[in-house]
């Protein structure tokens, strides 16, 4: 009995070590960022990618909080590969920063964050040694306004008009500085066709509103043709041209400070207001 438990502890213990060994290779489904490589003789042990994520900073200051599209990576040293120092770690990706046009935010020790603003988009990165280099942490945010999955049905576009005057339009999502339409704004036009057939003495105007970024003559316009857009959009969906005007305000209506990035997110939009 002692000999068969004996062999049975080495074989659970022999499978457990082999188990280790294999686990040291990147995790399925894994992969390297493609704004940077890995040290050399690290491999991906924990990997996680969110659509949009927020994270919190407590190095920046300002620039503390990070939202959009967020990829976390974690690297272990591979058993009997060279371990670099935790500063070493930290200054590759420093020097990495610096030679794809970013700019440090702050550097010290085991820790760098950085940001690179290109192509009118903005990237943050946070990289972190940890247990005297034998693995660090890689967070990427790719910065965006969230995608907004859930919106109004007629029903509650009716309420809120009928309670405020107004409603807000959540899912209408336009190209980038212009007045294109997206696909995915499909859902919400439906709401507002269905709600406009359920009130047919109901007029309204559609109002585009913009943060203060550009020049005023420049967002007036995009607003008003933001708003124009729309009202086309409808119009081609069976809804009498008379029934709406397009206005567009600009930034001379804000819902928010434009002062931080979210409140500038909520200065973008159009609104139904009842004439």
């Amino acid at each position: 009995m002692f000999r068969r438990t004996l062999v049975g502890l080495l074989i659970v213990m022999f499978t457990a070590s082999f188990g280790f060994a294999q686990e040291e290779v990147d995790i399925k489904g894994s992969a390297d960022h493609p704004l940077f490589t890995r040290m050399p003789g690290y491999y991906i042990s924990d990997y996680d990618v969110k659509e949009f994520d927020k994270y919190d900073s407590y190095l920046t200051g300002a620039e503390a909080s990070w939202e959009g599209k967020m990829t976390r990576i974690e690297y272990y040293i591979t058993t009997g590969a060279k371990q670099p120092s935790m500063v070493q770690i930290a200054r590759n990706y420093e020097n990495a920063l610096k030679k794809i046009g970013g700019k440090v935010l702050y550097s010290e020790g085991r820790v760098v964050e950085g940001k690179i603003e290109k192509n009118g988009g903005v990237t943050y990165i946070h990289a972190e040694a940890f247990n005297d280099g034998r693995n660090y942490l890689l967070v990427i945010v790719e910065k965006q306004a969230m995608k907004q999955d859930v919106v109004a049905d007629a029903a509650s576009l009716n309420n809120s008009i009928a309670s405020t005057g107004k409603v807000v339009l959540e899912g209408i999502y336009f190209d980038a500085d212009k007045a294109t339409i997206k696909s995915e704004s499909a859902t919400a036009i439906e709401e507002i066709v269905k709600l406009l057939k359920q009130n047919p003495k109901l007029v309204l105007y559609v109002v585009g509103h913009t943060a203060n970024a550009g020049t005023l003559e420049g967002c007036l316009k995009l607003s008003n043709d933001r708003a124009n857009a729309i009202v086309a959009v409808l119009v081609g969906k069976g809804i009498a041209a008379g029934r709406l005007k397009a206005v567009g305000l600009g930034p001379y209506s804000p819902a928010a400070s434009n002062r931080t990035e979210e409140g500038k997110a909520k200065n973008r939009r159009v609104e139904l207001v009842e004439q």
